[in-house]
């Protein structure tokens, strides 16, 4: 009995430590959460805004013509950025979003395209480069804390690649795997089509969309907002990412917590079994001695 409750001391120590550690991961999530969430919503009037006029530029001239506008039928390859984080536990974030971008390939496949990975964060990465899958590009070490700086080095290699033709190694869409926070409990993984470009409908609360003047041209003005749409729209899904991956954090870090806890508790029942059965022994041999002592004086 000694040994049994010398082991089950041992793994209560184990699971206690464990159990602060979690329960610190847990804590620290829970503060980036609101960060990260505060960061979410400064981007927001931005993205509207730069939204709002390029849809006004091209709604009030249909002619307009734009690379990053039009369609490449003859292009057969795809880019699919998928967008992870660079650390672990956090649950099922990463394994949600590299499971929703491998269905896209396989529907890109049948579609008869070929498409081509290009991943954000270390976990995707590992995931990519174990399975000697190429990539196009990959980017490493601002999945929790995204800036904009790397949202622009994202988006310009995006950009430089739609612009190339498959012979040299460009692509002729652009889609991207990201998970979108909605609320402390739910995050959904999104797949939107980045290029060629696809403007969304932006709330009109102020009327109908205003008339811009462009100087020196709406061209120009095109050749500049594109590109700062483009990284505006990965930056915010960078921060939306980065928001559900801190909220799948302190999920899984919370279960983490209470699985130590009902683990230390199941311990401790044990452990105190173990202990009333050593205390029931030794009494057991007390009064087997002691018996034993009275029927040996009474034999004498």
């Amino acid at each position: 009995m000694g040994a049994q409750l010398r082991v089950l001391r041992g793994k209560i120590k184990s699971v206690t430590s464990t159990a602060k550690i979690t329960r610190a991961q847990e804590l620290i999530a829970t503060s980036r959460i609101t960060k990260a969430q505060e960061r979410v919503a400064l981007s927001k009037p931005y993205s509207d805004k730069i939204t709002r006029a390029l849809t006004a530029l091209v709604s009030h001239r249909p002619g307009i013509n734009h690379p990053l506008l039009n369609e490449q039928p003859e292009d057969k390859r795809s880019a699919v950025v998928v967008i992870t984080s660079d650390r672990g536990f956090c649950g099922g974030y990463n394994s949600n979003v590299i499971r929703e971008a491998e269905a896209l390939q396989a529907l890109l496949r049948e579609q008869g395209r070929e498409p081509v990975p290009y991943v954000i964060g270390t976990k995707g990465v590992t995931w990519y480069t174990f399975r000697d899958r190429e990539l196009g590009g990959e980017w490493v070490g601002f999945s929790g804390q995204p800036d904009f700086a790397s949202a622009e080095r994202v988006g310009r290699k995006l950009v430089e690649d739609f612009l190339k033709t498959d012979a040299e190694g460009g692509v002729g869409e652009i889609h991207v795997v990201y998970t979108e926070f909605v609320s402390m409990l739910t995050q959904e993984v999104q797949v939107k089509r980045l290029l060629p470009l696809q403007l969304e409908d932006v709330e009109r609360v102020d009327g109908p969309l205003p008339s811009y003047d462009f100087e020196p041209s709406a061209e120009t003005a095109l050749d500049l907002l594109l590109p700062n749409y483009l990284e505006s729209r990965i930056f915010h899904m960078l921060l939306q990412g980065a928001a559900s991956e801190h909220a799948a954090r302190r999920r899984a870090m919370k279960s983490a917590t209470d699985n130590a806890n009902d683990l230390i508790g199941l311990y401790s029942r044990q452990a105190n079994q173990a202990r009333q059965a050593e205390i029931t022994q030794e009494i057991s041999e007390i009064v087997g001695g002691a018996d034993a002592l009275a029927d040996a004086g009474r034999g004498e």
